[in-house]
């Protein structure tokens, strides 16, 4: 499987995080609406993301809950037919909760930026550094914390859990 080394943060000042993305990358981001409807799964995540306009994404992952830049794991499936491929999930696995949000995408070199603007949460930064096979852990931690500083995310700043437990957490299932 594909491995990232990741962090999310909660963002005080989206105008401020967005203009140092922007200046790292050299280009303004990419929009893009998501909506992420999370499935019961015995091991890891799954979601199925949809995104108007285009065909969807099933995404399996593995990551633990933490602070600090941490690795992931991750499969993906493109689909054509995101309605069919999710009554079929939420019949036989049952759905978690859904998450819709606005991303603003910055690539800066093996980064993905995302600027998350998430119902019923707020605004966040993620950092997803995508691992090159011949790349360690180490590596990806060592290009998020450049990142991070570079971006002026704290350590405090920091979210340990996904967007779907912290909806969970709060209340919201939304199914």
């Amino acid at each position: 499987m594909p491995v990232n080394v990741e962090i999310k943060a909660r963002v005080e000042n989206p105008a401020s995080i967005k203009a140092l993305a922007e200046a790292l990358a050299r280009t303004p981001g990419q929009l893009i609406a998501q909506e992420d409807t999370f499935f019961v799964a015995p091991h890891g995540r799954l979601k199925l993301r949809k995104m108007p306009g285009t065909s969807a994404e099933l995404i399996y992952y593995e990551r633990t809950d933490g602070p600090g830049p941490r690795e992931s794991r991750y499969s993906v499936f493109p689909t054509s037919e995101p309605d069919s491929l999710k009554s079929v999930l939420g019949m036989s696995l049952g759905v978690r909760g859904v998450v819709r949000k606005t991303r603003t995408l910055y690539l800066v070199g093996q980064t993905r930026i995302h600027l998350d603007e998430v119902e019923g949460l707020g605004s966040f930064v993620e950092l997803e550094v995508v691992l090159q096979p011949n790349q360690s852990s180490a590596d990806g931690v060592r290009i998020a914390r450049e990142l991070m500083a570079k971006l002026e995310i704290q350590d405090s700043e920091l979210v340990e859990h996904a967007y779907i437990d912290l909806l969970l957490s709060k209340g919201c299932t939304d199914l």
